[in-house]
């Protein structure tokens, strides 16, 4: 297991006092707070090698371009790609899955496809596909979720087909979660043919991963939910499916030849990275995951589910309809960590989750409250929002308590 105070001592922040209280940071889900080995990489690039990459041919470039690809290595190597072009560096999830739907999808969808995605999805795999489904006549099929918030595999079954031409499922739910069976999922849409995305957002941080084992073809990640620099993340696809894309942009870096009327596109990854690049928080990124791998995935894993189980436990206290403490509070999701972790979702009868969460933060408890970019998932369990507490490697049972006695505080208040 982790030494949690010991790593709590590499987090600044985690110093901050809020309205005079010790910080809480219970928003892992949304962004994930810095070690000093991430902030002293990018004042390390900046103070001492900062020059533009790939292009120039002095110390400074050359060093540069170094700790940059060094970087993708480090990437590919921390999800078990083949290679590192099979690693491309994008800004976000949200850029990656862009990627593959402007990219793969213009250029092999035609009219009548379907892609199959789940009602659980984030904004950022499903606007994406709304817009390509539209332009291109595809159709969208959704796997359903059950009352427990697990997907409906059965009917996922009767929704593939011949016409299914890509799969793209969320790992862990951002408001449930939820760790779905991607495994599974991947290898049905195998079975017809289709290709597999993985929105890997919530689940790179804090589970091991290996794209092999996830029956993949695509994967999107974020940097800022697994300690890196925000404005930075990755698509990993395979290197066969890169060779077929286009270019998503174009620009300098990801040609070979220009001339006025054609150009010859660069080979992979740099294909899909057109100008100068996020440089010195793709180097940040290198520092997150050689600190995640330090610490080593299955301790985060394991961690991350002690705690799951614990604030379900003291929770469940509290749960609705009504208990010896009387708080109506209802959990959403899966209710043990047999397939859940790190994500918990809940809501109070009688107080606005939004309220919920500005007396937590009188108490310096950071939670989120809303839809966290989920707003039809809402909407199939019936209810305008939701607070959310996620965990990280820093949090620890004592903070989960504390979150106990906010609530108990904004009971009180509203005299519930």
């Amino acid at each position: 297991m982790l030494n949690v105070s010991k790593i709590r001592e590499d987090f600044p922040i985690l110093k901050r006092l809020i309205n005079g209280k010790p910080l809480v940071y219970l928003d892992n889900a949304a962004t994930t707070q810095k070690p000093q080995a991430v902030i002293d990489a990018l004042v390390d690039y900046y103070s001492n090698h900062n020059a533009n990459i790939h292009r120039g041919i002095h110390t400074l470039a050359e060093e540069a371009t170094a700790m940059y690809e060094k970087a993708r290595e480090r990437v590919a190597k921390f999800i078990g790609a083949k290679g590192a072009q099979e690693i491309i560096f994008v800004r976000n999830a949200t850029e990656a899955i862009n990627l593959v739907a402007y990219s793969w999808g213009r250029a092999f969808l035609k009219k009548g496809d379907e892609i199959i995605l789940s009602e659980s999805e984030h904004h950022s795999n499903l606007i994406p596909w709304q817009l390509v489904a539209k332009e291109k006549g595809v159709n969208l099929r959704f796997i359903p979720i059950n009352a427990e918030g697990y997907l409906d595999l059965k009917e996922y079954k009767r929704l593939l087909s011949t016409k299914t031409k890509l799969v793209s499922i969320v790992h862990i739910s951002n408001v449930l979660g939820t760790i779905n069976p991607v495994a599974k999922i991947g290898k049905m849409a195998h079975e017809v043919g289709a290709l597999f995305l993985i929105d890997g957002a919530q689940s790179v941080p804090r589970m091991p991963i290996k794209v092999e084992d996830l029956e993949c073809d695509f994967l999107a990640v974020s940097a800022h939910k697994m300690l890196g620099p925000t404005g930075i993340g990755f698509l990993y696809g395979k290197k066969h499916l890169l060779e077929e894309m286009p270019p998503f942009m174009g620009g300098g870096d990801m040609i070979r030849e220009v001339y006025l009327d054609h150009s010859l596109w660069n080979g992979l990854p740099y294909k899909f990275e057109a100008g100068t690049p996020n440089i010195a928080d793709t180097i940040g990124l290198g520092a997150a995951v050689d600190y995640l791998e330090k610490l080593g995935m299955e301790n985060i894993f394991k961690h991350e589910k002690m705690l799951t189980e614990y604030a379900l436990s003291r929770l469940s206290e509290l749960s609705y309809p009504s208990t010896p403490l009387g708080a109506g509070l209802r959990i959403y999701g899966p209710k043990t960590t047999e397939n859940k972790t790190g994500v918990i979702s809940f809501s109070i009868k009688g107080i606005h989750p939004h309220d919920v969460a500005q007396i937590l933060d009188k108490e310096g408890i950071a939670i989120r409250s809303g839809f966290h970019c989920a707003m039809p998932l809402h909407q199939k369990l019936k209810i305008p929002a939701t607070c959310r507490a996620s965990f990280y490697i820093y949090n620890t049972k004592d903070e989960i308590d504390k979150l106990m006695e906010g609530i108990l505080k904004a009971k009180k208040i509203f005299k519930i």
